[in-house]
Order: structure tokens, then sequence, then C-alpha cells
């Protein structure tokens, strides 16, 4: 069941091509953007910083723009929309686990998103400033498994959030202030690694890190087995606290007409 959920995520999404390919285009014009600002501020360091490199600097750029879309660092509220209008109700009808029934969509939303919107910028960045990849097959098997990982933590983050409708009538404050935290913690500006040591301290106490540095840093061979751990501990983490906190909400649920 859960295997068809994610098919259906995959085509849900690859219904959208044409956003889907100006989607790209965003995050190259972006990628150029980010990876001219990291360059310079590799040679303003003398041409190091935090093990980074100016090839290092525009290849974690280029990683980056090429895992936002699928691991989706943005807000999401098909959960709270729904808590909203009582189409909740439905979910919980249904004989599956509501939150494993939207993971195993959203990782096939996921899975679609990585074509269209992170291959392509992998290339134009090769062409345009260069990466430094792995050549070897470890770090790739590895980053496949770390990128699924960060995808479910991002999902289990944003599940969290939407909880809040259950006691929440307006979301927007919960969802920009979670919007601004997770893309700065989670590397997206800047590499954690680059952090002052106090900031590293308070993104290595949340599970943010796990969505973009973790792994970027799979993937560009300085990290291993050891990032993913970290990675699934915060995800069982969440997904307990995700399922406790719908029950919990549930429990008040009450659905006008029955």
């Amino acid at each position: 069941m859960y295997a068809t959920l994610f098919v259906l995520g995959f085509r849900r999404f690859s219904a959208y091509r044409t956003a889907a390919i100006a989607g790209a285009i965003t995050n190259c014009v972006f990628g150029l953007i980010r990876s001219a600002v990291l360059i310079a501020v590799v040679g303003t360091a003398g041409g190091a910083l935090a093990g980074y490199d100016r090839l290092t600097a525009a290849t974690y750029v280029w990683l980056g723009q090429a895992l936002v879309a699928s691991v989706n660092l943005f807000t999401w509220d098909e959960l709270a929309r729904r808590i909203r209008t009582g189409d909740i109700a439905v979910d919980l009808a249904r004989p599956a686990d509501p939150m494993l029934s939207y993971l195993a969509a959203d990782l096939g939303r996921a899975a679609f998103t990585l074509l269209p919107r992170g291959l392509p910028q992998l290339a134009i960045g090769a062409l345009v400033t260069g990466v430094a990849l792995p050549r070897t097959a470890a770090p790739y098997a590895l980053g496949l498994a770390s990128v699924a990982l960060a995808t479910a933590v991002s999902f289990a983050c944003r599940w969290l959030v939407n909880l809040s409708a259950f006691w929440l009538l307006d979301l927007r404050g919960p969802m920009t202030l979670y919007l601004v935290l997770s893309n700065v913690l989670c590397g997206l500006v800047v590499p954690v690694h680059w952090f002052p040591g106090w900031l590293a301290a308070i993104a290595a106490a949340t599970p943010f890190p796990s969505m973009l540095q973790a792994p970027i840093d799979v993937l560009m061979g300085r990290s291993g087995w050891q990032t993913l751990a970290v990675q699934a501990l915060w995800l069982a983490g969440l997904l307990a606290a995700g399922r406790a906190g719908f029950a919990l909400g549930a429990r008040r649920l009450v659905i006008q007409g029955g």
C-alpha cells in the first residue's frame, strides 16, 4: 500500500512538467548567484575557509541547489488545510497510518523532483564553475540513502508544524518562523561548518542540518555512516513526536456534521 502511495506521489508531481522546468531554471539562476558569493567569500578568506576551497564551495552550492526542491526546504500546508476544512476525517477513516501515508507520497514527490530539478543543476555547475565530486561509488550510494533520510526528516518537521492547526486558527506565524530557522540552520545560506561556535552548537541541537548539510557532506565524501546514523536518530524521534502529536490532536478534533 505504501509503495503504491509512493508511485502515486511520483505520478502526481510528474503531471506538472512545465512547472518543474521553470523551477529548474530558477534553481540554476540562484545557483549562479550563490556560487559567486561563496567563491568570493573563500577568496577573501585567502583561498580556503573551514575546509572549503573555491571549487568545493561551488560544489556545495550546486549540490544544495540540486537537493533543495527534493528535500523541500519550504513550507507545506496540505495537512493543515485538511484539518481546518474537516477533510482530515477521511484520513482518519482510512485503514492506513495517516503520517506514513503522507510520508510515502512525499518520498514519491521527491523522487520525481530530483530528476528535473536536481541532475540538471549539477550539469550546469560542472560547466560553469566546475564541481569536485568523489570518483568512487561508495559516497554516491551512501549519499542516496542520506538524501532519502533528509527528505523524511524534512517531512517530519513539516508534519509537526502542520499539527499546530489542531490548536491554532492561523499558521502563518509558525510556518514563517519554521521557514526562517530551517533555511538558516540547515546550511542553505552558508555551510554549517562556517558558523561561529555558538551558532554551530545551536544548529547541532536541531534536526535542520540533517536536511541539507548532512547529505551534501556525504555526497562530497566528507562524512559517512556516522552522519546517516545521526539522520536516522532524528527521523525516529521526529516521527515518534509526530505520531504522538497527531493522536493528541485527533482526540480533541470535532468535525461538524458527524
